[in-house]
């Protein structure tokens, strides 16, 4: 795949073989279903919280690699989780692009309750796409993406998550959260690069997938967030994620159901996508799915109108998205 899209294969066996009762911020929902099958748990997730936390990010401009934006954001995110009192590690590397750049990496890694033994891994991006290659006006194509839904938004819900979790410490396993760098340097769509260019996307989660297999790293399972704030989204079940982790998927979608988040996670399939989740489970074994959009009536793009293109700045997100799949992942941590 020349970029990163939606692809649907003629079957998935080829690949593979409410409402809630919302109490204080900050405080626990307890209420449980009208036959007792499940609770709703956890805390309130606030999406304002996130959104500013996605505004802070795009103020430090495009945060594409070798860029000072980029690094100036990174140490952000860092202090940012060390506030919430996880414990933070920088893994660093010389990475190269498609076109032999030398990318100067860094993911970051935060853990709650480091020592646990039962783990679950919730990841995003955090680089941006240095080329809106995506645009309609093809004036547009060498300019960087701001990047607020792709690339902040994921993070941003992530260091909410980390707040909170710092605020109830009643989850009885460790979280480690990984803001992957260098997902975004894919292949652009204006480039003559040969070769269908699916292993130029997603480089540090790449290498991280190696290390965590070298160093012997388990997870329970992975949850990936990928352009999770934008207006008007809906997040289908992908396809890897299902071939992958499908008892994950249906714990998610079970659990945006149970919360009255339908209308965001339909019980409706998408196609398989090119993103970090891939490597995560290919290299490093771990089961993970990815959260990520179908916009399946948008003519500019199947992952929205405004995706890989200048336009996907802070005027296209939306916190009531943001609020689905943060209070999703709450009910997921919690109800384990």
């Amino acid at each position: 795949m020349l970029n990163k899209r939606y692809f649907f294969p003629k079957s998935m066996v080829i690949m593979a073989m409410l409402s809630a009762v919302i109490m204080a911020c900050g405080g626990n929902k307890t209420s449980a279903t009208a036959n007792g099958e499940q609770q709703l748990a956890g805390p309130d997730f606030n999406a304002d919280s996130a959104w500013a936390f996605c505004l802070r990010q795009c103020q430090f401009g495009p945060r594409v690699m070798n860029s000072a934006a980029h690094d100036s954001c990174a140490q952000w995110i860092v202090s940012r989780f060390q506030q919430y009192g996880m414990t933070v590690s920088q893994q660093h590397a010389t990475l190269k692009g498609y076109d032999g750049t030398s990318l100067n990496a860094t993911n970051i890694i935060a853990s709650f309750k480091p020592k646990a033994a039962n783990r679950i891994l919730i990841c995003a991006h955090y680089d941006c796409r240095p080329w809106a290659d995506n645009d309609a006006d093809s004036a547009n194509w060498q300019k960087p993406v701001m990047g607020a839904n792709d690339g902040a938004s994921g993070v941003a819900v992530m260091i909410e998550l980390a707040r909170l979790l710092s605020l109830n410490d009643s989850l009885d396993r460790g979280v480690d959260f990984v803001c992957f760098d260098a997902e975004d340097w894919g292949v652009p769509q204006w480039s003559d690069h040969q070769g269908d260019g699916s292993d130029t996307w997603a480089l540090g989660a790449q290498h991280w997938a190696l290390k965590a297999k070298e160093s012997g790293y388990k997870a329970d399972y992975g949850i990936l967030l990928d352009m999770v704030g934008g207006q008007g989204a809906t997040f289908y079940r992908e396809g890897y994620s299902q071939t992958y982790a499908p008892a994950i998927v249906e714990k998610v979608w079970q659990s945006a159901h149970v919360l009255g988040y339908g209308s965001f996670f339909p019980f409706a399939d998408g196609g398989m996508i090119t993103d970090d989740h891939v490597p995560v489970n290919n290299i490093a074994g771990i089961p993970t799915i990815d959260i990520v959009p179908y916009y399946p009536d948008c003519p500019q793009s199947s992952f929205g109108p405004r995706w890989h293109t200048i336009a996907d700045t802070m005027d296209g997100i939306d916190a009531n998205t943001l609020k689905a799949v943060g209070q999703t992942i709450i009910q997921v941590l919690y109800s384990e």
